[in-house]
């Protein structure tokens, strides 16, 4: 086993990390006198932020008056708190940029926990600030307070409690940094009310102070040529890639080492997009919902490389019979991440941008020492693995449209420069297993925290950071319901989504679950209970009432047109309300718990794959 990293000698000099600007008039940054909600409003502009997701309350009220009179900032005023969480993090995940949110204290504030707690498991670089009551009344139960610091401390990488206004520009300028460096992740900024009424001078820190915060980004060279000597003598490689190979801008020297390397690929819930599903060694996604072929290599393999992945339990179900007789390098930027899971024989700390880079000319000094790797025999296998359990469907029995046909034609109409955003369910599955993503950045999605309501809001926010690219919510009846008042925001601010519901009546992915452990007793699963065929709500009414224009679909015949309409219109948000059968189910499926072994390709049939070594 390799050890590792090696620290930098004792007294070696740490890069001094520089806060972060826009670029901004000197005046914003020169030394002046002003209060520190000014001095909030001017952080936010030196810190390059553009937009604001926010809602005003009592706490957070003085900040919002000088807001109104930026030139720099845009503020959208949400219609609920977790709704503003959501769009900071479709537009951090959509960008690259940071996102930002805004709330008061109290419940304002407590409305945040869970889409920060979203970013958190995602690695969403988002900064959220929330008013506090004044300094004098922490900690009586003041009206509308709430310990917010303390509350969100295990779901964020950082945060801060303010009461001084003077702290205010290097507290924001610091959170900007924490959260877009290293391990990406959001940062919450409590300010007291008292800090932002107070006079202050502003100065905006021309380098940042943080002991202790030294994000290790180049990987150890000892490390490295392991690595390259391991994956160029292997006869069954495959790259295990996850979600850190996007937050870094890795994909292409990923293609470049998938090219090279020759070995197979997959691509976790949050790293569809990395490597273009079109490449004939993308496997697709592994893992509980993922493609028999990516499951069976996995499985199969006698060296697994991940890059930026994490040995999710949703990727190795049963962790002792994952991957049982792979030798293991784990790359990734988070040092806590490796060996958490699963053991690494080779652990590799960086940035995965900078991990390739280094390891992509070892690989070559590799294969010209000792020629190139025979992968004919491995190859073959994964072929007959999707020659033999290609992804399908069945058509339904009950009449109704199958939404796996829906979410595939939505994919082909649309095409792989649009932007998907998907709830969580059984339409998250479909949407990552039925849309071919070419590019990073076009799959947006709840992955580790699995947040119901998020798709609409997140969608508002990548469409404002990408203007000029089509964004697709594709949601849940019982998600869309969680957090449907962002179409409001949609309309009145100008934010043109599309909206595909796959309106199956019901919580689909409980109820698939109801039906497989639970003897299809069906509780509190039908969110139509009691009212026969009305539809409660209407969501083609809904649509229109909150300014959209509303498409109701429920013949084959009708898919493409409603889609064809919708991508025509772009001056107003559309919702399609497709009804699709309740008993559709996602397959493949591994059962929680079980071993990926137990593999089901459908209901009752079990890949019969080679198990022998």
């Amino acid at each position: 086993m390799v050890q590792g990293p090696t620290p930098a000698p004792p007294g070696a000099p740490k890069p001094v990390p520089t806060a972060p600007r826009a670029t901004v008039d000197a005046e914003v940054v020169a030394p002046y006198e002003l209060t520190g909600a000014e001095s909030i409003v001017r952080s936010l502009e030196a810190a390059g932020a553009e937009v604001v997701f926010g809602i005003p309350g009592g706490a957070i009220l003085p900040t919002y008056d000088p807001l109104m009179d930026s030139k720099r900032l845009r503020h959208i005023l949400v219609r609920h708190e977790q709704g503003g969480g959501h769009a900071a993090s479709g537009y951090a995940h959509a960008t690259g940029r940071v996102g930002v949110t805004m709330a008061t204290s109290g419940p304002g504030a407590t409305n945040l926990v869970t889409p920060i707690a979203d970013a958190n498991m995602d690695s969403i670089p988002m900064v959220a600030i929330t008013g506090q009551v004044g300094a004098s009344l922490i900690g009586t139960d003041a009206f509308q307070e709430a310990d917010i610091v303390g509350i969100t401390l295990p779901v964020t990488k950082h945060n801060f409690l303010v009461t001084d206004p003077d702290d205010i520009p290097r507290t924001i300028a610091e959170a900007f940094h924490i959260a877009s460096t290293g391990r990406p992740g959001p940062v919450l900024v409590d300010i007291a009310k008292s800090a932002m009424q107070s006079r202050t001078t502003f100065s905006w820190p021309q380098a940042l102070d943080l002991p202790g915060y030294h994000p290790v980004t180049k990987p150890h060279s000892k490390q490295i040529r392991e690595a390259a000597r391991l994956l160029a003598s292997a006869r069954r490689p495959v790259l295990y890639v996850g979600g850190g190979t996007i937050r870094s801008g890795a994909a292409a020297e990923l293609r470049a080492l998938v090219d090279l390397s020759g070995a197979a690929a997959v691509t976790t819930l949050m790293a569809r997009g990395a490597l273009p599903d079109s490449h004939p060694q993308n496997l697709g996604m592994p893992g509980m919902h993922g493609t028999v072929p990516a499951v069976a290599a996995l499985q199969k393999a006698d060296l697994v490389f991940a890059l930026g992945a994490r040995f999710d339990d949703r990727v190795t179900g049963k962790l002792s019979s994952f991957a049982p007789h792979a030798t293991i390098i784990h790359a990734d930027i988070d040092p806590a991440e490796i060996g958490k899971n699963r053991i690494a024989d080779v652990p590799i700390v960086g940035d995965l941008k900078e991990v390739i880079a280094d390891l992509l000319p070892e690989l070559q000094r590799e294969h010209e020492k000792n020629g190139r790797p025979d992968l004919e025999a491995w190859w073959r296998q994964i072929d007959s693995w999707r020659d033999t359990y290609p992804l399908g469907f069945t058509e339904p029995e009950d009449g109704h449209l199958a939404p796996q046909h829906i979410i595939s034609r939505l994919g082909e109409i649309s095409g792989p420069d649009s932007i998907y955003v998907a709830g969580v369910g059984q339409h998250q599955m479909w949407a990552s297993q039925f849309i071919r993503y070419e590019r990073p950045n076009t799959w947006l999605n709840s992955g580790g925290l699995g947040t119901m309501g998020y798709s609409i809001p997140a969608a508002m926010g990548a469409k404002v950071g990408q203007p000029d690219r089509t964004v697709w919510a594709i949601d849940g009846d019982g998600c869309f319901q969680m957090t449907n008042q962002e179409l409001a925001t949609c309309t009145i601010n100008d934010i043109p989504i599309k909206v595909a519901l796959i309106n199956n009546s019901s919580l689909g992915m409980v109820r698939q679950w109801q039906t497989l452990f639970y003897e299809s007793r069906y509780s509190n699963t039908d969110l139509h209970t009691g009212h026969g065929t009305r539809r409660v709500p209407d969501f083609v009414k809904l649509a229109e009432a909150y300014g959209c224009v509303g498409i109701r679909v429920e013949h084959a015949n009708e898919v493409d047109a409603a889609i064809k309409r919708a991508e025509e219109i772009d001056d107003q948000p559309v919702l399609v309300d497709f009804n699709v059968s309740r008993d559709a189910m996602v397959w493949p499926m591994v059962a929680a718990g079980v071993s990926n072994d137990d593999i089901q390709y459908a209901r009752g049939i079990s890949p019969a794959w080679d198990r022998e070594d």
